[in-house]
């Protein structure tokens, strides 16, 4: 297939549903999609109704705005109200709660917050604001990893000594292992994510495959590449083998983007770290190293990022680990609507909460 109307073909689709019925069995097979990207393309697509009764897909935590705990939050709004800094942002990031605010709420009330639509837009921003502090809130999984790290390292040689990040990078193969190692979630394949897929490549879940006997396939977002990941997964059950396949090979390699990784590995290196819902996954996620301490905004600043368990009536940590849908949820709808979002999944483009709610998926 050459052109973005073939990952769209109506006849296919049929064919790949019928198929995908044919080897689920009895009993609906539970499947993972882990990114959040994924989550929406599904919703958007309708392929939760097309399957209804012969699989059922649970969102994962591979949204990073969604688990970002509220510690990092409060922290974000301690460094503008407590130290002066001028914050640079992605703009998914305003509206997600902390533990009693929001940067958007704060921004209102004279916070500084800068939306930028890149991390190299902070470092010309610190570049152009000589005297006073920028600090960019680095978000993210290992697709935007590089491009921090490209950023630290860009301030690092222009000597833009007044940029720095306050780092939430995760990595997603770790958060996998602690889901399918969980008797409650019950997963029984992973559609694993391609953005992310196209940087650590398809054999970064080699571990995952082999250790927990669950098999993986990295899949586009067109339907087709979705339809296809998913009965790729159902042909590995049905053959009872657990492997990792390549769906998505047009962009990502089993090596992944050389380059990328070794940018990532000079900037930054594995720390634990808490995802919200979740709690502290060893190994799961990137600090800055030491070489670049002088960019780390938490050791600049000695602002520490606490993590603690919410205690909210959101279940967004549930709908994280695919417990439960996110209409399961009491405050779904209700409470918790895009335009007065109480959680975080609620809040991000690819959040599940804001899927579910837009496109009525069920």
């Amino acid at each position: 297939m050459k052109h973005i109307d073939d990952f769209r073909d109506p006849a296919t689709a049929r064919a790949l549903v019928e198929r995908i019925r044919r080897d689920a069995g009895d009993a609906p097979v539970r499947l993972m999609e882990v990114c959040g990207t994924h989550t929406v393309a599904i919703a958007r697509g309708g392929i939760r109704p097309l399957l209804s009764g012969a699989v059922t897909m649970l969102s994962g935590p591979g949204c990073p705005v969604c688990v970002t705990p509220d510690g990092y939050i409060d922290a974000a709004i301690a460094l503008g109200r407590e130290r002066g800094v001028l914050l640079a942002s992605f703009g998914d990031m305003l509206r997600v709660p902390g533990t009693s605010s929001s940067l958007e709420k704060e921004k209102g009330t004279g916070l500084e917050v800068r939306v930028v639509y890149s991390p190299l837009d902070a470092v010309t921003l610190a570049a152009a604001t000589q005297g006073r502090e920028v600090v960019f809130l680095g978000v993210g999984f290992e697709t935007t990893a590089p491009a921090i790290g490209g950023a630290i390292k860009t301030a690092s040689v222009l000597g833009v000594r007044n940029f720095s990040v306050l780092s939430s990078v995760r990595t997603i193969p770790e958060a996998m292992g602690v889901l399918a190692s969980d008797p409650d979630v019950r997963i029984e394949g992973f559609l694993c994510p391609a953005h992310v897929s196209v940087i650590i490549g398809t054999d970064a879940y080699r571990p995952v495959s082999q250790r927990y006997g669950i098999p993986c396939v990295v899949a586009g977002f067109e339907p087709l590449d979705i339809l296809m990941g998913i009965s790729m997964l159902l042909r590995q059950k049905k053959e009872g083998v657990a492997r990792v396949e390549n769906e998505y090979s047009r962009v990502a390699t089993s090596t992944g983007n050389r380059v990328a990784q070794d940018l990532i590995r000079d900037v930054f290196v594995p720390c634990d770290t808490g995802w919200r819902g979740i709690g502290i996954i060893p190994g799961s996620g990137l600090r800055i190293a030491g070489a670049y301490a002088a960019f780390d905004a938490e050791k600049k600043f000695d602002v520490p990022v606490v993590f603690a368990r919410e205690k909210t009536a959101c279940r967004c940590g549930d709908v994280l680990k695919g417990k439960i849908l996110p209409a399961d949820c009491p405050l779904f709808g209700k409470a918790c609507v895009p335009e007065e979002p109480y959680g975080p999944c609620m809040v991000s483009s690819e959040g599940s909460c804001a899927a579910y709610y837009k496109y009525g998926a069920v």
